[in-house]
């Protein structure tokens, strides 16, 4: 289903929200909790990036809470490696504000191209090079709570799985998949994503709780700045990420 455009959403399903209540629960004490705020609270307070916060089980379940069967099926039809915990990610008003760490071109990259990435190619060494750490199968948002389009949502750069697929197969062709994590991809991925932007339509994805929606693992997609007079919950934009990774690095590229 992600082949097309690069990612699909979930129509409403009463059991998510069942499933949604729960983690939201969860996710507004994890959010309050002292220790999770020094871990996890960047940008000068507008974003808790949360990694595997919010503690779900290998298919998504909190206790005895399952996620819905529509998810639960689309989770099952690929072959991955144990899924972590969800990531909790949460937006505030005035995101973005500068990283730890950020150079100004950096922050400029987050405030004015949405931060736009592929998941997985984690920027490594002075300067930074990037190189393929995680494989992902897809990325999986469910919101916990709803905010309207102003509220920092989810962007795609629709089509642009195909552009990184074959500038990364062009790139790996011929490597064994056990050498992947130490080939240096930076060049390929810039020039890449340069492609995309000249390209591809940048589209926003807002869902509402209940909705849910699944990114293509090869697709460039980003987080908008948060906008003025945007509608949102006291407790910030919230959403649960599922990120497993193939068991099989080499589906990366199919």
């Amino acid at each position: 289903m992600l082949l097309d455009r690069g990612w699909h959403k979930f129509p409403m399903s009463q059991e998510r929200r069942r499933w949604t209540e729960v983690a939201q629960e969860k996710a507004l004490a994890i959010s309050r909790d002292p220790e999770q705020i020094k871990k996890w609270l960047q940008c000068e307070g507008t974003w808790f990036v949360g990694v595997e916060a919010l503690p779900t089980d290998a298919m998504g379940a909190l206790g005895s809470m399952c996620l819905d069967p529509e998810l639960t099926e689309f989770i099952a039809s690929y072959e991955i490696a144990p899924m972590p915990a969800a990531q909790l990610s949460i937006i505030y008003p005035d995101y973005p504000k500068p990283r730890a760490g950020d150079s100004d071109a950096a922050f400029r990259y987050r405030r004015d191209r949405d931060a736009a990435h592929v998941d997985g190619l984690h920027a490594i060494g002075t300067p930074k090079r990037r190189f393929l750490k995680e494989a992902h199968a897809f990325v999986l948002g469910v919101p916990l709570n709803t905010a309207d389009e102003k509220a920092s949502p989810m962007v795609v750069w629709e089509g642009s799985h195909i552009i990184m697929q074959k500038a990364f197969r062009t790139a790996l062709a011929g490597r064994p998949v056990d050498q992947w994590p130490y080939i240096d991809l930076t060049e390929t991925y810039i020039a890449a994503r340069k492609a995309v932007f000249d390209t591809c339509e940048r589209v926003m994805v807002h869902a509402h709780v209940g909705e849910a929606y699944a990114i293509h693992p090869l697709s460039v997609h980003g987080v908008t700045p948060w906008k003025q007079g945007a509608q949102a919950p006291q407790e910030g934009r919230m959403i649960a990420y599922f990120r497993p990774e193939f068991k099989d690095w080499s589906h990366w590229l199919m």
